[in-house]
């Protein structure tokens, strides 16, 4: 059984305009001038646009007399269509010339999906018709009727409507003009008329519409009696009332009002809650479903990737310089330690950046991050911060210290493993050199750089929380430095392992090491990057001071410079 026909989606359109102009009911259209207000119609619930050819000039900052190109206006209309699927009737002036003109427009326009097009019988270029109308010239009756014939010939979609727009009582003409013209428009095959009108009252209006007598559709714009009910205009035997400009004339006074308020008070903080959300822009902009197609569309090598920076401790040893910020905000030769973490990240393109913060959260600057608050940061441990970041993994996930620097190729390498699970360990770190007894890596294989290819697996961290197998009784290949990148399926494993692990008494004060460790238990294959040095963590003074020459690259690639870190919890 064949499928049942389906129009194209500019016929669809067309049609629904059509159907709309030609309805028993009253029917709307509302002005848009691009996409973003195209969008906003849409959602308000109007079924059909009005391309307004005032307030397209208006946001182009030009005059409504011609001086925005028919090309740029068609341009604008592409966004529109592209924004809504809601049928375009543009306000084509006088369609931008003669009849050839009025020929190419019809099928630029068909091309880009629009409904249809309104002109007027004035002479090109056009003023606006509440400048002096009465002054301005109309177009000899039969070379208009030949504009609507060529128009109507050049359409290859048979639902594309062409409205005609009588200026009879805009110019002075009077009532019987106004009535001969939209006759003729009629007979030359214009598929409405725009009657328009000038008065602050609707007399003009109802008058016309009574001596038109129903012949065809007709079409209204009340900005001028706007205080007319609408129910007159459903006696009247209105077809359809277009509101418009009203979008950008509300636009434009919030704009200028919020111009005002923030130049004269020097802040924002007056107009933030009387203006849309940053959040309801990207909305407007439907950035979730270019979310959802990178994730479909991109490949592994430049998917998104993100990153959880454990940030809740104070910092044992540095009580002196921590009172009022945590130990990520302290300076490290003139920038924060977590912004050189951030901009260490960014440089790799991983953009999505949690942090979980505890202590002093208030002091962490949030710019470029997402802040996380572990409410609990001084009865829990590191795996207790990370648990507040679980909704982060949706995507390959690095998971770091906050007290880090090292070297860009440190991450690089890391975040290019094929691995579900990869560990940078520092071969350089040993018990006998270190400062603590916790983060040392037991490997299968030492770091042998002689070896090229050949894949080295995690087989135990030394944790707070004790002993993790057999492995302790070797002696340890190196420390781990506290950068994990998860990857993958494994992100789906590792978060169901951190629900696992939330089952245990002692979940809070288990720390990282206690994760990898259980993963390594549950068979997975954690991947070993070597490295030798190249990295500081900061845990007491001396080591923020070290820290300060590392930055400056004053003591880059000493073998007894690479530092240590103990728990970012």
């Amino acid at each position: 059984m064949n499928a049942p026909y389906q129009l194209p989606a500019a016929y669809a359109r067309s049609l629904r305009l059509r159907e709309m102009l030609q309805s028993n009911q009253l029917e709307f259209l509302m002005e848009a001038h691009n996409g973003l207000s195209a969008r906003i119609v849409k959602e308000a619930g109007f079924k059909a646009i009005w391309g307004s050819g005032l307030t397209i000039s208006a946001q182009f900052g030009v005059r409504d007399n011609n001086e925005a190109s028919w090309t740029q206006v068609v341009d604008t209309l592409e966004f529109m269509a592209d924004a809504s699927d809601l049928p375009i009737l543009l306000d084509g002036d006088t369609g931008y010339g003669n009849f050839n003109n009025v020929r190419r427009l019809v099928k630029k326009l068909e091309q880009r999906g629009i409904a249809g097009v309104c002109i007027e019988d004035k002479q090109f270029p056009k003023t606006n018709s509440f400048l002096n109308g009465e002054r301005q010239p109309l177009a000899e009756m039969d070379e208009f009727c030949g504009k609507i014939k060529a128009g109507k010939d050049s359409q290859s979609d048979p639902n594309f409507s062409i409205v005609a727009r009588v200026e009879a009582l805009i110019a002075g003409w009077g009532m019987e003009e106004a009535l001969k013209r939209a006759e003729a428009y009629r007979q030359a095959g214009a598929d409405a008329i725009l009657i328009h009108s000038k008065l602050s009252k609707p007399d003009e209006i109802l008058t016309f519409a009574r001596e038109w007598a129903g012949r065809g559709p007709l079409v209204i714009v009340p900005t001028k009696y706007y205080s007319t009910p609408t129910d007159v205009f459903r006696q009247a035997g209105i077809s359809t009332v277009i509101w418009a400009n009203h979008l950008l004339r509300g636009a434009a006074s919030t704009m200028q009002a919020i111009a005002k308020e923030i130049h004269s008070s020097e802040t924002l903080v007056n107009v933030e809650d009387r203006v849309a959300t940053v959040n309801e822009i990207f909305r407007l902009q439907d950035a979730e479903e270019y979310s959802t197609a990178e994730s479909v569309y991109l490949s592994s090598a430049s998917a998104s990737r993100n990153a959880v920076v454990l940030a809740a401790s104070r910092g044992a040893g540095l009580e002196a310089v921590t009172a009022d910020k945590p130990k990520v905000m302290l300076p490290i030769a003139g920038k924060p330690l977590l912004r050189r973490l951030v901009e260490a990240f960014k440089k790799e393109g991983i953009n999505d950046i949690t942090v979980v913060g505890g202590y002093r959260a208030d002091a962490i600057d949030t710019s470029g991050i997402r802040l996380v608050v572990n409410e609990k940061h001084e009865q829990t441990g590191e795996l207790a911060s990370l648990a507040c970041a679980a909704k982060s993994f949706t995507a390959d996930t690095v998971i770091s210290y906050g007290d880090l620097l090292f070297r860009s190729y440190i991450l690089r390498d890391l975040v290019e493993s094929d691995s579900d699970f990869c560990v940078v360990v520092d071969s350089s770190q040993t018990p006998a050199t270190g400062v603590s007894s916790t983060d040392f890596a037991y490997c299968s294989t030492a770091d042998d750089r002689a070896l090229f290819g050949q894949k080295v697996w995690l087989e135990s961290v030394t944790s707070s929380a004790g002993p993790a197998g057999s492995a302790i009784a070797k002696t340890p290949q190196g420390r781990w430095m506290g950068l994990l990148n998860v990857r993958g399926a494994g992100r789906e494993r590792l978060v169901a392992m951190l629900e696992k692990l939330q089952q245990r008494d002692d979940f809070d004060k288990l720390d990282m090491a206690a994760l990898l460790n259980a993963l390594v238990a549950a068979d997975e294959k954690i991947e070993v990057q070597y490295v030798h040095g190249h990295w500081r963590g900061v845990n007491d003074l001396d080591e923020l001071r070290q820290a300060g020459d590392f930055a400056h690259g004053q003591a880059p690639y000493g073998s007894n410079g690479s530092g240590s870190s103990e728990a970012g919890a």
